[in-house]
Formats: C-alpha cells, sequence, structure tokens
C-alpha cells in the first residue's frame, strides 16, 4: 500500500472510532504502521486532547503539543527550556525560536494569559509557542501556535482550543494572516456521552498601523483568533443543542417520569456547557 493510501486510510479509520478515545486510537495506528514518516505526519494532523506540564523554573502549567515537542520533552513557553532536559545531541539540537521571534513569543504568552483569563472566567491553562519559517530573523514572516485548554470543576468536560497560524509578510506596512482553528469538546458527565471536534480556516490581511511590528502583530492575531473562538463556540453549540433536541423528542414517552429524565438530561449537558 502507498503512503498516501495509508495516511489516507488512518484518517478514515480514527473518524469512525470514539473520539472520546483519539489519543488511545492514534497511538495504536501508529504502532501498527510502524513508519516514522508516517507517524509524524499522523500526528501533526490529528487534534487530540491537550496535555499540561508543569514548568520547573517558574512553576506554571503549559501545554503540550506537536509543535513545542522534542522526543519525550515539551518546551515551556515561560521559561524556554525543554522538560525534562533532552539528550545532549550536537548535530540533532533540539528547536528554539530566533531571539526575535522568541522576544514575540514572550510577549505573545502574557497577552493570551490575559485573553484566558478574560474569556475563560479565570481558570484554564494558555500557551504559545513561535517558529521561524525563512533563514532570516525576521519578525516579517513566521508561524506559530496559540493553545487554550479549560475543564469543569469536576473533570467531567473540557474544552480544547488549538489555533495553528501563519504570518506572511504582503509587502510595507501590512501581511497575511492564515488561522486553522480545531476545538475539541468533550462532556462525558451524562450519559450522552457527548464529544467531537470542529476545524474551520480563517485568513485576513491586516495593516501594521502607526505601532510598532511586536505589538501590530499581537493586535491582529489576537484579533482574528478571538473571532475564531467565538464562530466555533456558535457553531458548536447549534450542534449540539440542535443534535440534543433531536434526541430528546424522539425519545418521549407518554409517562411522566421518563419526561422527567429527559428533561434532567437535557438541563444536565446545558449546565456543562456553561463551564466550559
Amino acid at each position: 500500500m502507498s503512503y498516501d493510501k495509508k495516511f489516507d486510510a488512518s484518517l478514515d479509520l480514527l473518524r469512525r472510532l470514539n473520539p472520546q478515545k483519539v489519543s488511545a486510537h492514534l497511538n495504536d495506528i501508529c504502532t501498527i504502521v510502524n513508519d516514522e514518516e508516517l507517524t509524524q505526519d499522523l500526528l501533526s494532523s490529528v487534534d487530540v486532547p491537550l496535555e499540561s506540564r508543569t514548568c520547573p523554573d517558574t512553576g506554571k502549567e503549559f501545554l503540550c503539543c506537536d509543535y513545542n515537542r522534542d522526543g519525550d520533552s515539551y518546551r515551556s513557553p515561560w521559561s524556554n527550556k525543554y522538560v525534562p532536559a533532552p539528550s545532549v545531541n550536537e548535530d540533532d539540537p533540539p528547536p528554539f525560536p530566533s531571539d526575535s521571534l522568541r522576544q514575540l513569543e514572550t510577549k505573545a504568552n502574557e497577552s493570551f494569559d490575559i485573553y484566558r483569563d478574560l474569556y475563560y472566567e479565570g481558570s484554564g491553562i494558555s500557551s504559545v509557542y513561535l517558529w521561524d519559517t525563512e533563514d532570516e530573523e525576521t519578525l516579517d514572516s513566521f508561524a506559530g501556535v496559540v493553545l487554550l485548554k479549560k475543564q469543569t470543576d469536576d473533570k467531567s468536560g473540557s474544552w480544547d482550543s488549538i489555533h495553528v497560524f501563519e504570518v506572511i509578510a504582503e509587502g510595507s506596512g501590512s501581511a497575511l494572516y492564515k488561522v486553522t482553528s480545531s476545538v475539541i469538546l468533550d462532556l462525558s458527565k451524562t450519559n450522552l456521552n457527548l464529544s467531537g471536534s470542529l476545524t474551520r480556516q480563517l485568513e485576513q490581511s491586516s495593516a501594521f498601523g502607526s505601532v510598532n511590528l511586536e505589538t501590530s502583530h499581537l493586535v491582529n492575531l489576537g484579533t482574528l483568533i478571538e473571532k475564531s473562538e467565538y464562530n466555533l463556540r456558535n457553531l458548536l453549540q447549534d450542534v449540539y443543542f440542535d443534535k440534543l433536541k433531536d434526541i430528546v423528542m424522539k425519545d418521549l414517552r407518554s409517562d411522566v417520569s421518563s419526561q422527567r429524565e429527559d428533561d434532567e438530561r437535557q438541563s444536565e449537558v446545558i449546565k456543562s456547557l456553561k463551564e466550559l
């Protein structure tokens, strides 16, 4: 079987398996295919619920994904160090952003931590990772990812938001921002076990205005990601509430006790969604 067929078959299989166990299914498929290149492509193409680690230097939690990973280690956006420290290999050192991009990454983490505090009611975790896309160390063109995670107080529901973006210079005073946003929603508190994901893309050309380049990038990216999250929240709410309504309406029975159970189940799902 060709590489493309293996890749497409793997993705097709993942779409048909229980989304609540996507991490375990992905690991199993990677083990079966036993192909390093295919494994890397699958890991970077399939969104899984985000895990967190604690930065030993700062004591702050950070989110882990394929974009800050080197082997079994993950780079902390707070200290710019890998946790745990990877083995030293001079021929293949772990990736780091350039000095200018690291400075922007630090400010981006501070900015989106404020965004998380405002939009996620003071809870959750945020992390931002940037990487260079050109040989020259400039802020004209680069790429990155913004990660946001929140769980309900009883850990029965979670919201994972992943925004992978690319910034492409368009000439003097403007840049093209491309954002691919994915949201993974899991509500396992009820018998319905609602879970799934949505992915959408946005792109927009924005001018830098009169502020400096770093601030312009943060404002433009923040505006686009805020818009993307708003759209995804509305889409998920429509999908889940409409689906729930269909289930409840089809399952209505004549006796009062069954109707009461349906009402309680619906109220429980709505409450869990509001907590995220």
